[in-house]
C-alpha cells in the first residue's frame, strides 16, 4: 500500500509525553498540501534515493576552508603521516552523525527540540549559547575562506570578499523557497566539483600512492607539534552544530508509518550518511596528499620551502601555482569557492534551527538568515580589514582549535581538556609574569577548568526525563490517544518548518483533521 493511502488517514505518526512544556507539544504540520518528499511504502532498495540529500548537506562541514587548512599545514609538516587521524575522525563522524539522523527519524524532533524539552532554563539557555558559540566559530573559516577564493580567481580585496559571501549566501538561501531538494542537488553539486578538482589536483602533484596507505593504516606522531596538530585535525572534523543539523533535516522526509518503515530510514539514512562522508574523507586525504607531496618535492625554491613551514589557504594558492603551474592554482580556488560557499549555507541553516529548537523563536526567515550572517561576518570583517591576509589566515587556525559513543566522547573532551591546561600552563611559565600573578592567573584557569568538568557531569549524571515515548500505530493505546480530542501533543512527519525550511507556526490541535 502506498504511503499516499496511509496519509488520508490525517493520523499523527508519533506521540509524545505530555510531561513536555506546552510550547514545545504544539503539532507542527500546517499545510499538509505542501511540496513534501514523500518515500514509498515498499521494500526496495530504490527507496534509498529518497532519502538522498542531507548527508550530502552535513558532508560539507567536514570539507570546509578550515578543514582544507589544517590539511594543508598536516601535509606540509609532516607529509602523510597524519592521514591516520583523518581515518578515525571520519569513522567517529559516522557513528555520531547517524545517531542525529535516527533521533530525528525516531522521535519526530531535532536535538535542539529535545534539549529544551529536557533540560530547565538554565542549562538550557547554557546549551543554547555554546551552541552558538561553535556554530561562530566554524562559520568564521568558512568566510574567509570563500573571501580568499574570490581574490585568487578574480583579485577582489579580501574585505570585499567577505561582504560578497555574506550577499551571496543570502542569495542562494533563496533556494529554500523552492524546496529542500533543491537545495540538496545544489549543495551535492558543490561537494562533487571540489572532489572532481582535488582528483585533478592529484593528477599534477602524483603523490606516492604506498606512502599515503602506510600514513592511512599506520599511525604515527613524530616531531615537535604533530600532537598539537593532530588535535587541530580531529577539532576540525569533529563539528557540533551539524548533529543539530541532521536531526532536523532527516524530518524533510514523509516515512511510511511502520516500524519497519522507521528502521528502514534509520537504515538508509546511515548508508546514505556513509556515502557521503566517504567522499568528503576522500577530499580530505587528497588535500593532505597534495600538499605533502608539493612541500616535499626535491625542486622546490627557497621561498617556496619558506611557504610551506606555515602554510595557509592564501599561501597554498602562490605554492601550487609555482610548482604545479597556473591551472592548478585556479582549480584550488574554485574548490575551496565551492567548500566556503556551501559551508556558509549549511551553517546559516544549522543556526536557524539551533534558534529554533532551543529558544523557540519566531522570526521572519529573511531576519534569522541575516542575524545569522552577521555572526560570522562582523568578525570575519574586522580582521580581514585590520590584519589583512595573514590575520584572516590566523583567525581560521584559532577557529578551528561527543559502548562506541561514549568512547568517542570520552576522547574528544579528554583531548580538549589535555590541550587546554597544557596550553595554559605553558603560558603561565613563559609569560614573564610575577611568581603572584602567576598563582592567581593559575587559580582562574584551572577553575573554569573544574566548571566546564561539572557541567559535563551534570548533562551525564543526571536523571533524565522521559520525554518521547513510542508506539506503533496498530496498538489499541495508540488509537486511544489519538481520538482523544484533548490531547495536544500530536506530532506527524514531515515537518513543514523543516521541509520549507521556516520556522513552525504554533496551530490548535484541531485544526489537523
Amino acid at each position: 500500500m502506498a504511503i499516499t493511502g496511509l496519509i488520508s488517514n490525517d493520523q499523527p505518526q508519533f506521540i509524545t509525553s505530555t510531561e513536555n512544556r506546552a510550547c514545545s507539544n504544539a503539532p507542527l504540520i500546517e499545510n499538509q498540501d505542501s511540496n513534501q518528499i514523500i518515500v514509498p511504502d515498499r521494500k526496495s532498495w530504490k527507496n534509498l534515493f529518497a532519502y538522498m540529500g542531507p548527508g550530502f548537506l552535513v558532508s560539507i562541514a567536514y570539507i570546509d576552508p578550515g578543514n582544507f587548512e589544517t590539511d594543508l599545514q598536516s601535509g606540509a609538516q609532516y607529509k602523510y603521516e597524519l592521514l591516520w587521524i583523518i581515518l578515525v575522525a571520519s569513522f567517529a563522524a559516522l557513528v555520531i552523525q547517524s545517531l542525529a539522523a535516527n533521533l530525528g527519524v525516531v522521535t519526530g524532533k531535532h536535538l535542539a527540540e529535545h534539549c529544551r524539552a529536557e533540560y530547565s532554563r538554565v542549562p538550557n539557555f547554557i546549551l543554547w549559547m555554546l551552541a552558538e558559540i561553535s556554530i561562530v566559530a566554524c562559520d568564521i573559516p568558512e568566510v574567509i575562506g570563500t573571501a580568499f577564493a574570490l581574490n585568487m580567481l578574480f583579485n577582489i580585496p579580501l574585505w570585499c570578499g567577505v561582504l560578497l559571501t555574506g550577499l551571496s549566501t543570502l542569495v542562494f538561501l533563496a533556494l529554500q523557497q523552492y524546496g529542500v531538494r533543491k537545495l540538496e542537488l545544489f549543495i551535492a553539486f558543490l561537494v562533487f566539483t571540489i572532489a572532481a578538482c582535488f582528483c585533478a589536483e592529484l593528477g599534477y602533484a602524483k603523490p606516492n600512492s604506498s606512502e599515503v596507505l602506510k600514513g592511512l593504516f599506520v599511525p604515527s606522531l613524530k616531531g615537535n607539534g604533530a600532537t598539537a596538530l593532530a588535535i587541530s585535525l580531529l577539532g576540525a572534523m569533529v563539528m557540533p552544530h551539524n548533529l543539530f543539523l541532521h536531526s532536523a533535516l532527516v524530518l524533510s522526509r514523509r516515512v511510511p508509518r511502520s516500524i519497519q518503515g522507521i528502521k528502514d530510514a534509520c537504515r538508509f539514512y546511515t548508508i546514505e550518511s556513509a556515502v557521503a562522508l566517504t567522499i568528503a574523507f576522500l577530499i580530505n586525504v587528497s588535500v593532505i596528499s597534495v600538499s605533502g607531496a608539493v612541500c616535499n618535492s626535491e625542486n622546490l625554491s627557497q621561498e617556496d620551502q619558506t611557504g610551506c613551514k606555515n602554510l595557509d589557504l592564501n599561501k597554498a594558492s602562490f605554492l601550487l601555482r609555482n610548482v604545479l603551474g597556473s591551472f592548478s592554482s585556479k582549480l584550488f580556488a574554485v574548490a575551496l569557492l565551492a567548500s566556503g560557499q556551501s559551508s556558509t549555507i549549511t551553517g546559516t541553516y544549522a543556526g536557524q534551527f539551533v534558534m529554533q529548537g532551543f529558544l523557540h523563536l519566531r522570526l521572519r526567515p529573511w531576519v534569522r538568515n541575516f542575524l545569522t550572517r552577521c555572526l560570522a561576518i562582523v568578525p570575519s570583517l574586522i580582521v580581514s580589514i585590520i590584519g589583512g591576509s595573514a590575520g584572516a589566515g590566523k583567525l581560521i587556525i584559532i577557529a578551528s582549535i561527543t559502548a562506541v559513543t561514549w568512547i568517542i566522547g570520552s576522547l574528544i573532551m579528554a583531548i580538549n581538556i589535555y590541550f587546554i591546561a597544557t596550553s595554559f600552563i605553558t603560558l603561565l611559565l613563559h609569560s614573564g609574569l610575577t611568581v603572584i600573578v602567576v598563582v592567581f592567573s593559575g587559580i582562574f584557569g584551572f577553575s573554569g577548568m573544574l566548571i566546564y568538568l561539572a557541567g559535563i557531569a551534570y548533562l551525564v549524571f543526571r536523571k533524565n526525563k522521559e520525554v518521547t515515548h513510542l508506539l506503533p500505530l496498530d496498538e489499541p493505546e495508540t488509537r486511544q490517544t489519538i481520538n482523544n480530542p484533548n490531547n495536544g501533543s500530536l506530532y506527524s512527519l514531515p515537518r513543514d518548518d523543516i521541509v520549507s525550511m521556516q520556522l513552525p507556526q504554533r496551530i490548535r490541535t484541531t485544526e489537523i483533521d
